[in-house]
């Protein structure tokens, strides 16, 4: 980034002068876009693609803080600034752009450091890097640009802190409180995270700030379907009322199955549509405080509960998948989807569901494995032949619910 400082200043992109009094100055952000007709894949640059750590990762990392006791910490690149001129601005005088390969690039550099001073890299997730010192462990995350980290014993993120700072630019923030547009509260009791800044943005955005709130997002009784013969409303406005919603279930699993239910129809939404993407308005505008909670105890079983309907979907007669998945008393996975194939019975809608969460359970069970925590009787459902009455509806459920759980 100061390389790209420097190249401005040559190629006279910008001025430096005092803040004009009645102007609104906008801030700047890097923004990497791909360059047209410059550098040529191979020749240039290689691989492009950088790691990007799931949510679902977050949520472990803060779930095993909690079991763990200890807090977690964030450190983020400096920011520029003309020491000699500080309250000076730019004034723009034409554009540059970056490159697309800086994320990767960036990762490997941060990924080669760490591996040389003694980090292990996740085997799942490669965004994961564990550093151990006798009975004690240092955990680092990282996404892009931002590092959070904790270990079980503090002189370690001390040493982590001036570590980084001695070789990367960096600022050390302090403890975790904001990330990935999480307002994240570490408290003695645990870790209550949020996004009710965000939601009254949205409720602003849209212009459902006033008017009555409602207890549910959904009415139990509704069945939504295309509504072809319905009334076309604003595409984009649906569009960005649903994408914004979906990003409000990271911190808000109430919401998730009327949120996905009206994803479905993003293509010439209808006002029967857009009347339920509202009516989950009214229902956040009553509930912005609500959030996830994860309490500090010591159960730290891996839990999983799974659901479906049966053609639930009025127009192609698919049925609905569900689950959620449990770090002890703390969320940290969940999902509602369509499933891919028309079931026959219940007992399939519910072997599909079932399918779902034991790809989503290996996955955690593969990355807790880097957090040094095994489930021994994961293995139980794969290992022991399932009973001749194992097509009731619920087994598949049940299974689910009560095989993973270890100590």
């Amino acid at each position: 980034m100061q390389e790209e400082l420097n190249q401005f200043e040559r190629n006279d992109v910008w001025e430096l002068l005092p803040c004009p009094p009645s102007q609104t100055i906008i801030g700047t952000k890097w923004v990497f876009r791909n360059k047209l007709d410059d550098q040529e894949e191979g020749i240039d640059y290689d691989e492009t693609f950088a790691p990007v750590a799931h949510l679902e990762a977050i949520r472990i990392l803060l779930a095993y803080s909690c079991f763990k006791n200890f807090k977690l910490y964030q450190m983020d690149p400096l920011g520029f600034e003309n020491i000699s001129r500080p309250n000076d601005v730019y004034k723009l005088k034409k554009a540059l752009y970056g490159l697309k390969q800086a994320p990767r690039a960036w990762y490997d550099r941060l990924n080669s450091f760490l591996l040389q001073n003694g980090f292990i890299r996740g085997r799942v997730d490669t965004t994961l890097f564990v550093f151990e010192k006798g009975q004690d462990c240092l955990l680092v995350q990282i996404y892009v640009d931002d590092i959070i980290f904790g270990a079980t014993n503090d002189s370690l993120c001390k040493k982590f802190s001036k570590l980084m700072q001695g070789e990367f630019e960096m600022s050390m923030m302090g403890e975790l409180n904001f990330f990935l547009g999480l307002q994240i509260k570490q408290c003695q009791e645990g870790i209550y995270i949020s996004q009710s800044k965000y939601t009254k943005e949205l409720l602003k955005k849209f212009g459902i700030e006033e008017g009555r709130t409602v207890s549910t997002p959904m009415a139990t009784n509704v069945k939504i379907d295309k509504d072809e013969k319905g009334k076309s409303v604003d595409e984009s406005k649906y569009r960005g009322m649903i994408g914004s919603l979906l990003y409000l279930t990271a911190s808000r699993s109430d919401i998730l199955h009327a949120v996905c239910l009206c994803a479905r129809f993003q293509s010439n939404p209808k006002e029967s549509h857009m009347s339920v993407v509202k009516r989950i308005f009214r229902y956040l505008k009553g509930t912005i405080q609500y959030g996830l909670f994860y309490p500090k105890n010591e159960n730290f079983s891996l839990k999983d509960y799974s659901d479906s309907d049966y053609v639930g979907n009025i127009d192609d007669r698919k049925s609905t998948s569900g689950s959620c998945e449990f770090l002890g008393d703390c969320l940290v996975s969940l999902f509602s989807k369509k499933q891919n194939c028309v079931s026959l019975s219940t007992a399939e809608a519910e072997y599909i569901s079932a399918a779902f969460c034991c790809t989503q359970l290996l996955w955690m069970k593969q990355t807790l494995a880097d957090y040094k925590c095994s489930f021994e009787n994961f293995a139980d459902l794969f290992t022991k032949p399932l009973p001749s009455s194992s097509f009731c509806p619920l087994l598949s459920k049940m299974a689910v619910k009560n095989i993973y759980s270890s100590s």
